[in-house]
């Protein structure tokens, strides 16, 4: 099968998603794989994300959002970035998760309904991948739940694997924990030590500990995985990070992995800046959008106390905050809001606005946040250093962003982005720092 141009589908009607448990069928290759005549080409490691629509633990948990970003949008920036891939595909029987994998530059695998079961696999899901990706030489299985991946692990994977001539590489974590022998209820046993002597006990500092699994990914070549393995042959194991080891199974797992996330995350590319200038769009941001009008034609809105505070805290802590609308509303009620913040109404190019503000402070595009909700801050959100919506954004909008708010416009959104921009000023001051 040729491959696929990237934003593609393929679609699975007649699955052939079994793994063989004997020899692999024979397949044509080209000079890639080191077979036919020609120029000799690097073999096609494609990365594969395996996201499933019915998750028992949390539902569509591949796409609930982790510290404003769907879960599988940190491995899919991840994956991207990391330059080590021909491919990076999502394996999905659900059109919302297909629908996000697409938005973060993702081709779709559909997968079929045999391999999609609560008793299916994960060997199965990528057997069938490769069933139908003839070109597809060596795949990079990367658990969606593993949200503080970076690149830097991938490329050094992608090297052991195209360098060093391994046929299969997983990620451990190292820990240090003192394990026992189970006792079985109502057997008269006593437990053993299984890694330790207790008169003996070591000091953490002492010993080395032992290598886990921690489920981040598994890279195996193609006729490991047609023979039914995804460890095998000339084997390693990549030693990831304790602080980068984090796997979100249940409920009580997330609000742990979110604190990890904001502190251990990728961020992309581009290195975080210190934010000077946080721009906020009123209606829907500011405000819950609702109008009222009294009898005497004035307009009444509300915002909500918290977010107040929030600009509060900005600005003491150094940051500008500018108010924008592209209604004509009212500066007189505004101002009545006393948040004492410079303010543009009645605005037909916000981006205009926003970029005139920015050269009067002296400051770069990384060094400017922006809070909108509608199509017409979509030029904005995608512009500057760090973009952020409400819950209740316009799809639109919530496509443009790197943090989508838990709560909606008028109801808390305001101090919670600005709780996120504190995070990461932080991460910003601890990276100067090292």
């Amino acid at each position: 099968m040729d491959s696929v141009e990237k934003g593609a589908t393929t679609s699975v009607s007649n699955p052939r998603g079994r793994p063989s448990r004997g020899r692999p069928p024979k397949l044509q290759r080209n000079s890639r794989g080191g077979q036919g005549r020609g120029v000799e080409k690097p073999p096609h490691l494609a990365a594969l994300i395996l996201a499933r629509g019915g998750s028992k633990g949390i539902p569509l948990k591949n796409i609930k959002h982790l510290a404003g970003v769907p879960l599988i949008g940190w491995v899919l920036r991840a994956a991207l970035d990391s330059g080590v891939f021909q491919s990076v595909w999502v394996s999905t029987d659900h059109d919302e998760i297909e629908n996000v994998a697409k938005q973060f530059g993702a081709q779709v695998h559909r997968r079929s309904s045999e391999v999609s079961k609560d008793s299916s696999t994960s060997l199965d899901a990528i057997t069938e991948f490769l069933n139908y990706h003839n070109e597809v030489d060596i795949v990079g299985n990367i658990q969606a739940t593993s949200p503080c991946l970076h690149p830097s692990d991938l490329q050094k994977v992608a090297e052991m694997i195209r360098e060093e001539g391994y046929d299969s590489v997983f990620s451990v974590v190292r820990r240090h924990q003192f394990r026992w022998s189970e006792i079985q209820k109502g057997v008269r046993e006593v437990t053993e030590p299984l890694n330790l002597n207790p008169a003996k006990r070591p000091r953490r500092q002492d010993w080395d500990g032992e290598l886990y699994e921690n489920g981040s990914f598994y890279f195996a070549k193609r006729h490991l995985i047609e023979m039914g393995y995804l460890q095998g042959g000339k084997m390693a194991y990549y030693e990831m990070r304790a602080e980068h080891s984090v796997d979100i199974d249940v409920d009580i797992d997330w609000p742990i992995a979110e604190q990890r996330v904001l502190r251990y995350g990728y961020f992309g590319k581009d290195k975080l800046k210190e934010i000077k200038l946080l721009v906020c769009s009123i209606d829907g941001c500011l405000t819950n959008g609702h109008i009222y009008v009294s009898g005497d034609q004035k307009e009444i809105i509300s915002y909500d106390v918290k977010d107040a505070i929030g600009i509060s805290l900005l600005k003491k802590s150094g940051i500008e905050v500018r108010l924008i609308s592209e209604r004509a509303c009212s500066k007189q009620t505004l101002s009545s809001l006393k948040l004492d913040c410079k303010m543009e109404v009645n605005v037909p190019d916000k981006l205009a606005v926003v970029d005139e503000w920015r050269k009067e402070m002296g400051l770069c595009w990384k060094e400017v946040a922006y809070l909108g909700n509608e199509v017409s801050d979509e030029e904005c959100l995608k512009k500057v250093g760090l973009s952020g919506v409400p819950a209740d954004a316009c799809s639109t909008a919530q496509k443009a962003v790197g943090y989508i708010c838990k709560c909606n416009g008028g109801r808390g959104a305001l101090r919670e982005f600005a709780e996120h921009i504190f995070l990461l000023m932080e991460k910003v001051i601890n990276s100067c720092q090292k």
